[in-house]
């Protein structure tokens, strides 16, 4: 069951969304005023924000702006207005997308569909697992064995590029251009020991999960991770 934030003061529209979403597995937590829009969502996070425009105590573009700054999830704007200035300015202050009232419920319904799975399909998209390692590229963390991992900048780049390449040979240069657009110059040793660093953080003592290809360079090994 997906939770909808519904930021709304008309009671009657309220009642109609939540009556109509919670028939296709939709819990809705109605809030009526736009100043109490952003205590509510710390308290009780929702999946998404359907968000009015017009509303007391604070203008929903406000309540928009100050909602993006706490989260990423999607936020849809409901508008009785058709200026396309709004429109721009609702964007670039972190709306996802736009609904026109009156509301259709199947409109507003497949909307939200489809904003939950785009973000589901961009959550997928940002998260590498190779069994029990997992590396979020979204906010750079990396998970070992359901514990987080701590890695130096240049240490997580390295282990980012080896990933995405999983199961292929890097050379020295390859590694330098992808982490820092140079060129391996033959005496530069910052790679092989960012290597041995991220060998002894992942128990990695026989070289099994990152190989050294003698003469060639290194290879993430997928199944080594398991």
């Amino acid at each position: 069951m997906y939770r909808v934030m519904l930021v709304e003061d008309d009671a009657r529209l309220a009642d109609l969304v939540t009556e109509y979403l919670a028939g296709y597995e939709f819990k809705v937590d109605v809030v009526s005023r736009g100043d109490e829009a952003v205590a509510r969502f710390k308290a009780a996070p929702p999946d998404i924000v359907v968000l009015d425009l017009m509303l007391p105590g604070l203008d929903g573009m406000l309540v928009c702006r100050q909602l993006r700054d706490l989260t990423k999830i999607p936020i849809l704007i409901m508008t009785a207005r058709e200026d396309s200035y709004d429109e721009v300015s609702l964007l670039e202050q972190g709306a996802d997308d736009f609904i026109n009232k009156p509301v259709q419920p199947r409109v507003l319904l497949a909307r939200l569909r489809a904003l939950l799975r785009r973000t589901q399909n961009k959550q997928a998209s940002d998260m590498l697992t190779f069994g029990a390692l997992s590396i979020a590229t979204s906010d750079r963390t990396v998970t070992w064995r359901g514990e987080p991992c701590v890695l130096s900048n240049t240490e997580y780049k390295l282990l980012l590029v080896l990933a995405e390449s999983a199961g292929t040979v890097l050379s020295r240069d390859a590694l330098l251009k992808k982490m820092r657009g140079i060129e391996f110059d033959g005496l530069d040793r910052s790679i092989d020991n960012s290597i041995s660093k991220l060998r002894r953080k992942f128990d990695d003592s026989d070289s099994e999960k990152i190989k050294t290809v003698w003469g060639e360079g290194y290879l993430f090994s997928p199944s080594a991770w398991m």
